[in-house]
């Protein structure tokens, strides 16, 4: 590698990663502002996703710059395009944040509902699997990268226990019904959150072994 390639993708990593960092502070927020009935920080996180836009169009632009004018090839080419990837991935999981925190908006305004204790376990598990995917590519973890891929099942079922228990409280009470939809949004947004979390830790297997995971569960358990 030359010097002048590994001194851009470094640069380029590091923009990554404090935009990671960005990222997964609004989807701590944005759940913050939702268990809290928090309108006000809701309203906050609803309007600052604009530099998160804007830093991926960036980091974008550096990766075709470094393909470009360096033409990296094997591990090197790998790792742009796991970047290019990942930072697709983070911006998504941005605006995935933003439609919680819009939820979370709706619902402090809207008639109180009692949120399932499956939600908070559901919450805490996909925070860990952003947390964990990011620290996998960080530290070119394969196996802490798998196991964020295995928890995306469980994620799964507890958006269909959500589903079954706020459908329940809704047929219960007429009065739920808006907060519930709201709650319903709410998790399908975490799960996609979850999936994209999956998408990154499998970008890592990718980084690191040249192996393309995605739909080979199997994979998983070696």
């Amino acid at each position: 590698m030359s010097i002048h390639l590994s001194r851009d993708l470094e640069n380029v990593q590091r923009r990554l990663l404090s935009l990671a960092s960005a990222v997964e502070e609004l989807v701590e927020k944005s759940i913050r502002a939702l268990f809290d009935r928090d309108a006000e920080l809701a309203r906050a996180l609803m309007e600052s996703d604009t530099s998160i836009d804007l830093e991926e169009t960036v980091i974008e632009e550096e990766c075709l710059k470094i393909l470009a004018l360096h033409q990296p090839v094997a591990i090197d080419l790998r790792r742009v395009a796991t970047i290019v990837k990942i930072n697709s991935d983070l911006e998504r999981m941005a605006d995935l944040a933003v439609n919680i925190a819009e939820r979370a908006f709706s619902l402090a305004e809207s008639h109180p509902v009692a949120v399932p204790g499956t939600f908070r376990r559901m919450t805490d598990l996909t925070i860990t699997m952003v947390r964990d995917s990011l620290d996998a590519f960080v530290n070119l973890d394969v196996a802490l990268a798998k196991r964020v891929c295995r928890l995306d099942d469980e994620v799964d079922r507890y958006n269909r226990e959500i589903i079954d228990q706020v459908s329940d409280l809704m047929k219960a009470a007429p009065a739920q019904v808006d907060p519930g939809l709201h709650l319903f949004s709410a998790a399908r947004q975490l799960e996609r959150i979850a999936d994209h979390a999956t998408n990154i830790a499998e970008d890592v297997v990718y980084l690191v072994e040249g192996k393309i995971i995605r739909h080979h569960p199997e994979a998983l358990s070696t």
